[in-house]
């Protein structure tokens, strides 16, 4: 696994927050003694009050990124005798609609997205004026602030664009395609002119309908075929990267895939050359973190990060990285 310079700080940072809240339980910081780091059950959950503790997101239906959030979540919230609610919604209006109705149930916590801020922005500060602590996650982290959250857990998607241009740049390509499979989405629309920015040649976005798996993939691979000098493909999740695998092979393109995000599909295309390479941006911690911040803060008024994003990627991961990472993604944790 290797990391640019900005985001390895931040890694290692990320890497000691997990193993600090590891050993925060009532019975000493004894870790859980059945099964590996990140598994459940085994250990006493903590000896402080229950709460309750509400994730929104704005995910789609089937992606499974938010599957390994959710395994982080639940584990944190597992150690720290939290009951865990979560829920989920594409649409910026109907997020706001979920948020406003974790508010009204008196949640003890709240973790939000801000893919779509100015959709959320209000229902937002209702939870802060209702004295809800809140914790973003995964995008929108420079409104996170002005929001009133105490912190924002992910990874800067400008930063983690600029990597993957640098990549690219050293691999020798000459045009890449961004593909962008939620239009709106301030952290995808990041992602690519991030891309822009240091990669030395020329990108080019394309959005496609994200919920629609089988028409994205025709968009991509009508693309393809009508710009032949496309020679690196940039999927901005996990599950475009196999559908761009797909419009690649129809389309009769050499062009590079690679994309942001890391799951079990991921790694079998790594393992295969199918894939280029991966941007994880560890989105196990991302749950784990802001479940145990939350806990953290009811029990001992703690924060993270003083007003900063607490960074948790980018990285990026190749086909040698795959030993290592299958048992990870197997069981859901990476």
């Amino acid at each position: 696994m290797r990391t640019t310079r900005t985001a390895a700080a931040a890694l290692l940072t990320a890497v000691a927050l997990t193993v600090t809240a590891a050993g925060c339980s009532s019975s000493g910081g004894k870790d859980s003694e059945d099964g590996p780091p990140g598994a459940s059950g085994g250990g006493e959950p903590a000896a402080t009050a229950r709460m309750t503790v509400a994730m929104v997101t704005h995910s789609g239906e089937g992606d499974t990124f938010w599957d390994i959030v959710q395994s982080g979540a639940e584990t944190a919230a597992a150690k720290d005798n939290v009951e865990f609610l979560y829920a989920a919604h594409k649409e910026g209006k109907e997020q706001a609609a979920l948020i406003d109705s974790y508010v009204a149930k008196k949640v003890d916590g709240l973790i939000v997205t801000l893919a779509k801020p100015e959709a959320v922005k209000a229902s937002v500060a209702k939870a802060v004026a209702a004295g809800i602590p809140v914790v973003t996650i995964n995008s929108g982290g420079q409104h996170s602030r002005a929001f009133g959250a105490l912190s924002h857990i992910g990874q800067d998607e400008a930063v983690a664009g600029e990597a993957v241009g640098e990549e690219l740049t050293a691999r020798g390509k000459k045009k890449a395609l961004c593909v962008i499979h939620e239009q709106g989405n301030v952290s995808l629309e990041e992602r690519c002119a991030g891309v822009r920015k240091t990669f030395k040649g020329t990108v080019e976005n394309l959005n496609v309908e994200g919920t629609n798996m089988p028409a994205a993939t025709s968009s991509i691979e009508a693309k393809l075929q009508s710009a032949k000098d496309i020679d690196a493909v940039v999927a901005l999740g996990a599950p475009f990267a196999a559908a761009s695998v797909k419009a690649r092979q129809g389309a009769g393109s050499d062009a590079e895939i690679n994309t942001f995000d890391l799951n079990a599909a991921v790694v079998a295309q790594l393992k295969a050359g199918q894939i280029g390479f991966a941007v994880d941006q560890q989105p196990y911690l991302q749950g784990y973190e802001a479940v145990d911040l939350l806990w953290l803060h009811k029990d001992n008024l703690n924060v993270l990060g003083g007003g900063k994003q607490v960074l948790t990627g980018p990285a990026l991961v190749t086909g040698k990285d795959v030993p290592v990472l299958e048992e990870l993604t197997a069981r859901g944790t990476r």
